[in-house]
């Protein structure tokens, strides 16, 4: 891909409204997240990094499932082969979260969902790019 495609693919209209969707989107299924990670820890006594990598792929798994059908609309990739693509941008995503997210959590035991908040920031515009980038190619 061309420095000028991918200038267009990035700062184009239509991504601006995947990236405006892809905000709603992200913010729905992040509260899941945020809701799991709690339950996982709080009512099931899991490990708190444990905890946020399994909320993490339930709730990437569910965002996949919207990326398809309404941010990026009229992509050409298959569904598996996209779920495919998307689960390894989710696992760039994964690494990111669990690294800052065990780095806060070491210094801040105590804000664990802050620290899973600040880090979703970092972590989602990363994978909103390698999604837009790479996996879902429109007509």
């Amino acid at each position: 891909m061309t420095n000028a495609a991918l200038h267009r693919r990035l700062f184009s209209w239509r991504a601006g409204v995947q990236l405006a969707r892809n905000t709603v989107v992200s913010t729905f299924i992040f509260a899941i997240d945020l809701l799991l990670l709690w339950l996982l820890v709080e009512q099931a006594d899991m490990d708190k990094v444990l905890a946020a990598a399994v909320a993490f792929i339930i709730a990437n798994s569910l965002h996949y499932l919207f990326g398809r059908w309404w941010i990026f609309q009229g992509t050409e990739r298959k569904s598996v082969s996209g779920y495919i693509y998307f689960l390894a941008n989710a696992g760039v995503g994964l690494v990111i979260t669990l690294m800052l997210f065990a780095a806060f959590v070491a210094v801040l035991p105590a804000y664990y969902l802050v620290g899973r908040v600040l880090v979703s920031v970092v972590s989602g515009l990363t994978v909103f790019v390698l999604n837009a980038v790479l996996n879902f190619r429109t007509v």
